[in-house]
């Protein structure tokens, strides 16, 4: 049963430890213990200092998680400057907005666990597992905005995300846990991490359930058929179906200079939030399941001067949507459909990626890195049955259009054909310190396709130590993302059809960041950005193509004071303005201003209060919406949690928009000469105040 923020009890119960702060200032001096943010990996492929990565680069520890409250990767990632997590059309996945690209399917982000790419060939994007992370199992994230494919190749175009697991070190003992809160959710979950003999080992499972935001829309794509048709089947005004269980589960075995890390993700009986195709349409069921496995090999001193790393990974994803398209009672105008139109697609993939990567400082002022590698992306098997005639419009059904008329097309007419892909490459890099405090890093990375052919992409990256405490860096660089398969072989499909000849997207970045660290406690940084995209697939008519181009700039600034002991402050503040070239006009969909704020204060010994301040600018509409702009929000997170080391119980309060704004994302500008409407005019509505507790106890 939901209970009502209204009531007094959980804001009373997250306040309490407040009240006695004032009876307490005279131990108030307990030390602040944030973690390591001093160095990023993901940049080089190894550890260096982050004001000198060859990257503008943000790192979340476990400490920041742990205080901005956040329980999903989506909800942490909204505190990086120049990152904004949207909403998408299919399911409501997320979009993680870098630097004013936005793209329903967002597959121009690079999202890696432990190093290993979780992208899909089906959309080329992370579908829906990998976005709701959990983050019990998280000891930190690693943020790069701005181009990797010369490190990391495809899709590392705004951005790479690199999610790094807890290993046995990290846990040191058993943890279990229980969180409780809005919507019907709840989560249980258990941690793990010791030695048998000599060998490490690190567990981790999580179960959990939501009924989902309850948010309402006003109308969607069957109210405009509706009044073109005259029907009267649509569900909206109704509330979205956002409801899901999930499961996530991992294994880590480490041997000396050998790692084995095997990890199971599932979401169940998940709702298509506004629908997949703009109706809303309660009781679809979808089911995703992912299974990934990695062997790591590495020896920082294999030989003198040389580190090596030999790395092989396995990747399972399937994906099963029980659909209803558009509800009972629709006619699209080639019959009625009395239970409404039914598409159940299904899909299996496989990847398999193996590399080896050498690094090399036998070379005076040099350290240079080497890899090669090869990876096989195989949708290996299609599964498809509807009540519809395939690739016909108007959409006609089968019989009366009921559940009983549903067909299995797999054989005949599916949507996609099962394909494989292969991709081999190679890259080079070199770190060179070729004066006292200054830094060129160079590297170049060639990618091999079995379909669509070659790419090369460089980067160069030179940093200056301005003073001991003031770096400058100067970067360039370009990245290009693959063409998913759905855009190169979808097929008895009347709105969507595929196009063999695909050409990759690509982007060109220049950036240029000042690193200050101004004082022990005090940090600033700030960098700004301009790009150009080229070669934007879309879809012309009802055929995706290459053409689109988009340009765009910025800057993002970002702060950092210890006050005192016991108190500290954070924020950012991102600017973006975007055009998409062919139109001349702003890109819209992302905001040009988004800022951030965060107070940490540890007002008792082994207690703390964080507030955290999250401020979305208006969001302008693509080229040829009319709509008006959409409003901005501020959201306000207040989190109040004890801190009492390693063992013993901890226990958790949050209050989430807290002041209950009505947080929007903008839905698409479908409105083209054959669909006269907007399918979803009034945008995607996502969730208002709540609140959760949870406790967890460690031994």
């Amino acid at each position: 049963m939901k209970r009502s923020l209204n009531r007094p009890g959980p804001a009373l119960l997250c306040l309490l430890p407040l009240a006695a702060a004032a009876q307490s200032s005279d131990q108030d001096e307990l030390a602040l213990a944030y973690g390591d943010r001093s160095f990023v990996t993901i940049a080089t492929g190894t550890k260096v200092v982050a004001p000198r990565a060859p990257a503008v680069a943000t790192v979340i520890t476990a400490e920041d998680i742990a205080a901005t409250g956040a329980t999903t990767l989506d909800e942490v990632l909204e505190t990086v400057p120049g990152l904004h997590v949207a909403r998408g059309t299919q399911a409501g996945t997320s979009v993680y907005v870098i630097r004013g690209v936005h793209r329903d399917l967002n597959p121009q982000v690079l999202v890696l666990v432990n190093g290993i790419p979780m992208t899909t060939a089906f959309e080329e994007n992370r579908g829906d597992v990998s976005s709701g992370i959990r983050l019990e199992n998280v000891a930190r994230i690693e943020v790069i905005r701005g181009p990797g494919s010369a490190l990391y190749g495809a899709d590392a175009m705004t951005g790479v995300i690199n999610v790094t697991t807890k290993s046995a070190a990290d846990i040191a003992g058993t943890e279990i846990g229980v969180r409780a809160g809005e919507f019907g959710s709840v989560q249980g979950w258990a941690l793990h991490g010791g030695r048998l003999g000599t060998l490490e080992v690190a567990g981790y499972l999580s179960v959990g359930s939501t009924d989902g935001w309850e948010r309402t829309v006003r109308a969607d794509a069957q109210t405009g058929l509706d009044s073109l048709l005259g029907t009267h089947a649509s569900k909206a005004p109704g509330p979205i179906d956002a409801d899901f269980g999930n499961i996530d589960g991992a294994l880590d075995l480490t041997y000396g200079a050998w790692q084995l890390r095997t990890a199971y993700r599932a979401h169940d009986d998940m709702g298509s939030f506004w629908g997949v195709a703009s109706a809303l349409a309660p009781g679809d069921h979808n089911r995703s399941e992912q299974v990934t496995a990695d062997l790591t090999y590495h020896k920082t001193n294999f030989r003198p001067d040389w580190d090596v790393s030999v790395q092989a990974s396995y990747m399972y994803l399937d994906v099963q949507s029980d659909l209803t398209l558009f509800p009972a009672g629709t006619n699209l105008g080639g019959g009625t459909f009395v239970d409404g139109m039914i598409g159940n697609p299904y899909k299996w993939e496989q990847h398999f990626r193996g590399n080896v990567q050498a690094g090399y400082n036998g070379f005076e002022h040099h350290h240079v890195r080497v890899g090669v590698g090869a990876t096989d992306d195989d949708l290996y098997k299609i599964r498809e049955t509807k009540n519809f005639l395939p690739g016909v419009l108007p959409f006609t059904p089968y019989g009366t259009g009921s559940v009983a008329d549903v067909v299995d097309v797999s054989a005949t007419a599916p949507y996609l054909r099962p394909h494989d892909r292969m991709d081999v490459w190679w890259f080079v890099q070199d770190e060179w310190t070729f004066a006292p405090d200054w830094t060129l890093t160079a590297g170049v990375r060639r990618d091999e396709y079995s379909d669509f052919g070659d790419t090369t992409n460089p980067r160069v990256a030179l940093a200056w130590d301005v003073t001991y405490n003031l770096t400058a860096k100067l970067m360039y660089g370009t990245a290009f993302r693959a063409p998913s398969f759905v855009e190169l072989y979808t097929s008895n499909n009347p709105v969507q059809v595929g196009t063999p000849n695909l050409q990759p997207e690509t982007m060109e970045t220049t950036e240029g960041a000042l690193s200050w660290q101004a004082t022990p406690a005090l940090h600033f940084g700030v960098n700004a950005f301009r790009y150009r995209m080229d070669h934007i697939i879309q879809i012309v008519g009802t055929t995706f193509r290459n053409g689109g181009e988009q340009t765009g700039e910025g800057l993002e600034a970002e702060a950092a004071w210890d006050a005192t002991r016991t108190l500290r402050f954070a924020g950012n503040y991102s600017f973006q303005h975007s055009i998409d070239e062919a139109s001349g006009e702003l890109a819209g969909l992302a905001p040009m201003h988004h800022g951030y704020l965060r107070a940490d204060w540890r007002f008792l010994p082994q207690w703390a209060g964080d507030v955290q301040v999250n401020v979305v600018g208006t969001r302008e509409r693509a080229p040829g919406d009319t709509r008006d702009a959409l409003d901005g929000y501020t959201a306000v997170d207040f989190t109040v949690r004890s801190e009492r080391g390693r063992k013993g119980w901890n226990v958790k309060c949050s209050l989430r928009n807290l002041f209950d704004a009505d947080v929007r994302e903008p839905s698409p500008f479908d409105m083209t000469p054959g669909h006269p409407f907007i399918s979803l005019p009034y945008d995607f509505p996502l969730a208002g105040r709540s609140f959760y507790v949870q406790g967890s106890y460690a031994f």
